[in-house]
């Protein structure tokens, strides 16, 4: 079930906040198996068939760290996370590369026509960090039902953020609702959950009508006017951010509710004013795991400037196969690459930059490799920057009211979680959130109901 949707927000939520609060006030050790058991009804929901596979795939790496502990057999650890890397690698990347294949050898690869278990790539990347930590050493060991939870809770089992097992282990043994504090961090994490809603409902969604069409035409390979390929580049930049900041404070909002504090995700990535400072705002958790688990693995900044740009390109250049099965995704994790490479250089030389000029670089940097990132091929990314660079007819259309104000809120305002911690607890305030929640409940009624981008990686 989709976050903005009525079976989540009126059903499900608020039976598993009042379950919640019953078993913590009169069974508190039956807390952690009622937020696994709930986080498995939820991620069901979406399609049993692959509760299964959630499930064998917490039990067999649970299974493997405990064998690891025993014997400290380092193999067990390579061997899981091989096959970690399998499964996701079969699910997500069969097609792909049986594609590539039959492009590029006289071999005919048949396509396995399978739909892919949401949360897929989140679920593997949490497994990684603690098998790899766990053979590293920095990682105890944990009961089934504690690891079966950091793996599927249900904030954040489809699309993150990405938890390492130190920020969230030890919060599992606290009686949440017997801190002082506790009606308090409950309040401001439903106002994160409402504010998160309406990023989502009242100004992602809606730029996706602006967005959509243009690059569905695009597709057609018809040409695209100069306003339009702006409009839907623009639209787009704001409309991922939206989207994505907008489940993030979703999810921090109910972890909330439910005594779990999850790291932020995002910091006003688009204030930034280099590309190495947007990647340290935008999706910082996953921008972490990739310096700790690939970037520093790889050689990082600590083995000469040719081994740290190879290290960047790599592990860009694999961000993007991440995020999607298509040449345009590596595309765009090879842009970046570069581009953070070129900014290594830079700083090398001495060189320095204006803030302001800074920042205008940056913004067009990610707003024109995040057409690479949104066509659905490179032809129809080719159509939208012949429209941008006036290659193409002029004219079209651009809505700059609501492009201007997500761009106002996006780069100026604070983050949802640095302003739900300035509020103050006021009754005012309360009745202004409610107001809000019946307005994203009425607005959810009367119109299309979009999943979360980010649902899709």
């Amino acid at each position: 079930m989709l976050f903005n949707s009525f079976a989540f927000l009126l059903v499900f939520l608020p039976a598993a906040l009042v379950m919640h609060w019953l078993v913590e006030r009169f069974k508190p050790q039956w807390r952690l198996p009622l937020l696994v058991v709930l986080s498995f009804v939820f991620y069901a929901y979406w399609d049993w068939r692959f509760a299964p596979l959630l499930a064998a795939s917490i039990l067999v790496n649970w299974l493997v760290a405990q064998a690891f502990l025993r014997t400290r057999q380092g193999v067990l650890i390579t061997l899981a996370l091989i096959a970690n890397l399998l499964v996701l690698g079969i699910f997500k990347y069969f097609n792909f590369f049986a594609d590539l294949t039959n492009l590029l050898s006289p071999l005919t690869v048949p396509k396995w026509d399978v739909a892919l278990p949401l949360g897929i790539s989140f679920f593997t990347f949490h497994h990684v960090m603690y098998l790899v930590d766990l053979k590293a050493g920095r990682a105890p060991r944990f009961g089934l039902v504690r690891y079966a939870l950091y793996i599927a809770f249900f904030p954040q089992v489809l699309a993150g953020p990405l938890v390492r097992w130190s920020e969230i282990m030890h919060q599992f043994d606290e009686r949440p609702y017997k801190r002082p504090d506790a009606a308090e961090r409950f309040g401001r994490g439903f106002m994160l959950l409402i504010l998160g809603l309406a990023k989502k409902v009242f100004v992602s969604d809606p730029l996706a009508e602006y967005v959509n069409p243009v690059f569905a035409k695009a597709a057609t390979g018809a040409a695209i006017p100069t306003l339009d390929a702006w409009q839907a580049t623009l639209g787009f930049t704001f409309q991922i951010y939206f989207d994505f900041s907008g489940y993030t404070d979703m999810a921090l909002g109910m972890a909330l509710m439910l005594g779990i504090i999850l790291p932020q995700n995002f910091d006003k990535p688009y204030a930034s004013t280099s590309l190495q400072d947007f990647w340290r705002r935008w999706h910082m958790t996953l921008s972490r795991f990739l310096r700790d688990y690939l970037y520093i693995p790889l050689g990082g900044s600590r083995n000469g400037l040719g081994v740290q740009i190879g290290a960047l390109f790599a592990t860009m250049a694999l961000g993007g196969l991440w995020h999607g099965a298509g040449l345009t995704f590596i595309a765009w994790g090879v842009a970046h690459g570069l581009g953070l490479g070129a900014g290594v250089l830079w700083r090398r030389a001495g060189l320095r930059m204006p803030a302001a000029v800074g920042w205008m670089l940056t913004m067009l940097f990610v707003m024109f490799t995040w057409v690479l990132f949104r066509a659905t091929s490179f032809d129809a990314a080719l159509r939208i920057y012949e429209g941008m660079l006036g290659l193409t007819t002029h004219g079209g259309t651009f809505k700059w009211r609501a492009i201007a104000l997500a761009a106002a809120v996006a780069c100026l305002g604070p983050t949802a979680w640095t302003a739900v911690q300035l509020v103050p607890p006021r009754r005012w305030i309360a009745v202004g959130f409610a107001v809000v929640l019946v307005g994203v409940l009425l607005t959810i009624g009367d119109s299309a109901n979009y999943e979360f981008i980010y649902f899709q990686f």
